[in-house]
């Protein structure tokens, strides 16, 4: 019989291993859930607004049942470690940022994870990396969560829910493409790839 997960370990088995980034999107999504008396989303009655593209995105997806593929996860480009979640059923939502200085490494880590990154570390030197990104989960997940991130409750504009629309085949590539996606060029309908840049007069 197999053992079940725990929610960390799914976050863990979804993204493919343990990272401070993981832990920062789980710790998030685990406040969140408990400030708006939740548990995660079977279908789109929580949205999550993430305002990076990190790691913990794959947390916030796994603990709150917030996915792209339902909808019910909006992706701003803002680079902060923002996240809102919110309630449709009661129209509450949470808005939780991290606190600055969080995921600041000491010189010894921010070096490995430069080698890392380039590709040129040794056996030992990615050992090292797993155990210094162990230290930082543990200090992550038992830090208190007033030093953790700054929560607040926020008046949400729910975005409708997902709709499945008609799909039109470019008139250039032939590829099927959702109509709001859709442009005009020279008179035929052509995706945006072959629409090419938007005309804009420099605004």
């Amino acid at each position: 019989m197999c053992q079940q997960l725990t929610p960390w370990e799914e976050c863990i088995a979804f993204h493919g291993h343990v990272c401070p980034g993981l832990i920062i999107g789980y710790k998030m999504a685990e406040i969140a859930l408990r400030e708006l008396g939740v548990s995660r989303a079977q279908d789109e009655e929580l949205v999550a607004i993430v305002e990076n593209d990190a790691c913990g995105i794959d947390a916030v997806q796994v603990m709150t049942g917030c996915t792209m593929g339902k909808g019910n996860l909006i992706y701003r480009d803002l680079g902060k470690q923002v996240y809102t979640i919110g309630n449709r059923k009661t129209e509450e939502a949470v808005r939780i940022a991290v606190k600055p200085g969080i995921m600041e490494p000491d010189p010894e880590y921010r070096c490995l994870m430069d080698k890392l990154e380039q590709g040129g570390e040794t056996s030992e030197e990615y050992d090292a990396i797993q155990h210094k990104h162990q230290e930082k989960v543990h200090y992550i997940l038992h830090l208190p969560d007033d030093q953790f991130c700054k929560v607040e409750k926020v008046q949400l504009a729910f975005p409708e829910k997902a709709r499945i629309f008609a799909s039109i085949v470019c008139a250039e590539c032939g590829e099927g493409t959702m109509e709001p996606r859709v442009r005009v060029k020279n008179g035929k309908m052509v995706c945006l790839e072959c629409a090419g840049a938007d005309y804009t007069r420099g605004w």
